[in-house]
C-alpha cells in the first residue's frame, strides 16, 4: 500500500469557511482526515496556502474518439479534464461507432482503460445510431454497467420514440440525459439566439421555443411514464420554469448549466467560431434565470459541455464552423472568479454543484466528497493566484474559447486519481 499525505491543505467545510487539515490517502480511499496526522511512511506533499477539494465531475463532455480525434482524443480530452481539476467525466456517445450496443461499447471500455487520465464514464447512445429511430436494447447495456443514456447533439425528435424510452427508463432505472432541441424550430444555417443581435449581425437566429418546447414535451412524457429524466446544457427561463414546476410534482428529474451559459449573454456575441454553440448564448433575462436557478437549486448542477473541434474548423466563421467550445480547462476559475468572488455563490455551493450533485444525481459510488473511505481523487487549488486564459496553454486539442484573454483566480497546481498525481503545475 502506498501512502501518501497533503499536510496543511485548507479544506471548504461550510459555506466560505476554510479549516486547515491533513489528509492521508492511498490509491483506493482516503484514510484519514485531522488536524494533524503522523505517518512515517507516507509520502508528503505540502498543501500549505492552498484549496484541496475533492475530484471535479462533469458528466457532459465530448471525447471524440472514436472516430473524431482530429478534434480530441480519449488521452487528450482526459489530460485536459485533469489540468481543470476534473477526475471523473462523463463522455458522450456522438461518435464513430456509436456507442449504441453490447458490442462498440466494451470495444469503447478498453480504449478508456488504455488512454485515459481520470476516470471516465461512457453514455450509450438512447436511439440506434442516434437516428431518433429506434431505442438501443437498454438492458444489455445496462449489464455493461451503463446507466446514462443520451442522444447528445440531436435530440428525439419522435414522440413516440422517446416515450418508448422513458419507459425503458422506468422499468431500468437508468437516466436518460437529453438534448432538447425540437428541430421544427430551427432554420437553415441558424447559428446563435433569435433576438436583437442576431439581427444586428444579420445572422440566422434559433429561438428559445427550439429549447423549452421539447422540455415542455418530455416532462409530460415523464409524468406519464415515471421515467428519470436530466436536462442537458439549460439555456431559457422558460427551461428554468419547466424544471421547477416538474420538480414540484416530485418528478425524478434534474438539470445543467454550462459556465457560458451563465457569464455570458447574447450582447457578448462576436461573429467569429469561438461564440457558436449549441444551444446559443441567449438574451440577459435568460442568463439571470439560469444563475437564480442555480442559485437556488432548481437547476442541479454544473456541466460544460466540452466539445473540441479544429482551429481551422472553428475559424470558418458563425454560419460555417461546427458548433461547440472547449471548457473543461477553465470552468472552475471562471466560476470561482465570478460566482463566488463576487458573491453569488459560496465556495461549498461552488464545489458541491460541481462535485457532490453530480456524483449523486449519476450514482458514483464514493465520489464527490471529502471524507474518509471515499475514493482518493483530490484537486489542490491556488484559490489566491490570478492568470490569464491562454489556449495556447490548453492540454485540449480544442482552442475554441469565448473567455479567451480573460483574468481569472483560481489556479489548479495538481490533480490526484485513485492516489496518483495525473497532473502538476510546472
Amino acid at each position: 500500500m502506498n501512502k501518501t499525505m497533503i499536510k496543511q491543505a485548507s479544506l471548504c467545510i461550510c459555506d466560505n469557511e476554510l479549516v486547515v487539515r491533513d489528509v492521508l490517502f492511498d490509491e483506493h480511499e482516503i484514510l484519514a482526515i485531522a488536524d494533524h496526522i503522523e505517518d512515517k511512511d507516507a509520502t508528503i506533499i505540502d498543501g500549505r496556502g492552498y484549496l484541496l477539494m475533492r475530484g471535479l465531475i462533469d458528466v457532459h463532455v465530448h471525447l471524440r474518439e472514436p472516430g473524431f480525434e482530429q478534434k480530441e482524443t480519449i488521452a487528450s480530452g482526459t489530460m485536459a479534464a485533469a489540468h481543470g481539476g476534473f477526475t471523473t467525466i462523463m463522455a458522450m456517445p456522438n461518435l464513430n461507432p456509436i456507442p449504441d450496443h453490447a458490442e462498440i461499447m466494451s470495444d469503447y471500455f478498453k480504449r478508456i482503460a488504455q488512454n485515459a487520465h481520470v476516470h471516465v464514464i461512457p453514455y450509450a447512445s438512447i436511439t440506434k445510431g442516434e437516428q431518433g429511430e429506434e431505442v438501443v436494447d437498454f438492458h444489455a447495456l445496462k449489464a455493461l454497467g451503463i446507466h446514462a443514456f443520451s442522444d447528445d447533439g440531436v435530440g428525439v425528435q419522435s414522440d413516440e420514440v422517446m416515450k418508448e424510452a422513458m419507459r425503458h427508463s422506468a422499468q431500468e432505472s437508468i437516466l436518460l440525459a437529453a438534448h432538447c432541441e425540437d428541430m421544427r424550430y430551427r432554420k437553415p444555417k441558424a447559428c446563435m439566439h433569435e433576438g436583437k443581435k442576431s439581427s444586428e449581425l444579420g445572422l440566422v437566429g434559433i429561438p428559445s421555443e427550439c429549447e423549452w418546447k421539447q422540455i415542455e414535451r418530455d416532462l409530460h412524457l415523464v409524468e406519464e411514464t415515471g421515467g428519470h429524466y436530466h436536462i442537458c446544457h439549460m439555456s431559457t427561463k422558460e427551461s428554468v420554469e419547466l424544471l421547477a414546476r416538474a420538480k414540484q410534482k416530485g418528478l425524478d428529474v434534474s438539470g445543467e448549466v454550462s459556465v457560458h451559459h451563465l457569464l455570458l449573454t447574447e450582447d457578448d456575441v462576436l461573429p467569429h467560431g469561438d461564440f457558436k454553440m449549441n444551444p446559443p448564448l441567449r438574451s440577459k433575462e435568460d442568463r439571470q434565470a439560469l444563475v437564480q436557478g442555480l442559485k437556488t437549486g432548481i437547476i442541479d448542477l454544473i456541466a460544460n459541455d466540452h466539445a473540441s473541434h479544429t482551429t481551422a474548423e472553428k475559424a470558418k466563421g458563425m454560419e460555417a464552423a461546427p458548433f461547440g467550445i472547449v471548457s473543461l480547462e477553465t470552468a472552475f476559475p471562471l466560476l470561482y472568479t465570478n460566482l463566488v468572488k463576487n458573491g453569488i455563490l459560496t465556495l461549498k455551493e461552488l464545489i458541491d454543484r460541481m462535485s457532490l450533485i453530480p456524483a449523486r444525481r449519476f450514482g458514483m459510488a464514493r465520489c464527490g466528497e471529502l471524507k474518509v473511505g471515499a475514493s482518493s481523487d483530490l484537486v489542490l487549488v491556488n484559490l489566491s493566484k490570478k492568470w490569464t486564459i491562454d489556449p495556447n496553454d490548453f492540454y485540449s486539442r480544442g482552442r475554441s474559447t469565448p473567455f479567451a484573454g480573460w483574468q481569472v483566480y483560481g489556479k489548479v497546481v495538481m490533480t490526484i486519481v485513485d492516489g496518483t498525481i495525473v497532473y502538476k503545475e510546472a
